[in-house]
């Protein structure tokens, strides 16, 4: 019985991580700015930027999650099918990564790879 009941604790660990998995979550900013991306989403902004030959914006600094932009980089409104709940951001093609910015503010919420 004992045996059975830790098998079962074991497999309902295993299933539980599995479903963690399936979405992206970052907590990034001063305001805890959370922003969850489906795989399915990811796939499709990386097909994005292939098929339209998106050109790479160069800067003197590494844009990095957390940080503020300067106010010379154009920012890229963020295409619908990339998902709803990111049309609310912009985005900056940099170094082989989309970068998601919280258009008020400026700062990059999440690196997408």
């Amino acid at each position: 019985m004992r045996k059975m009941l830790l098998l079962s604790a074991a497999v309902a660990l295993m299933a539980s991580g599995a479903l963690a998995q399936s979405t992206v979550t970052t907590t990034t900013g001063a305001a805890g700015t959370t922003v969850q991306i489906e795989p399915e989403y990811r796939t499709r902004i990386k097909t994005y930027i292939t098929e339209h030959k998106i050109r790479p914006v160069t800067t003197k600094e590494k844009i990095v999650v957390g940080g503020t932009l300067p106010r010379d980089i154009e920012l890229e409104a963020v295409p619908s099918d990339w998902g709803p709940s990111l049309t609310k951001y912009r985005y900056v093609y940099s170094g082989d990564r989309v970068m998601l910015v919280d258009p008020g503010t400026r700062t990059v919420v999440q690196e997408i790879d």
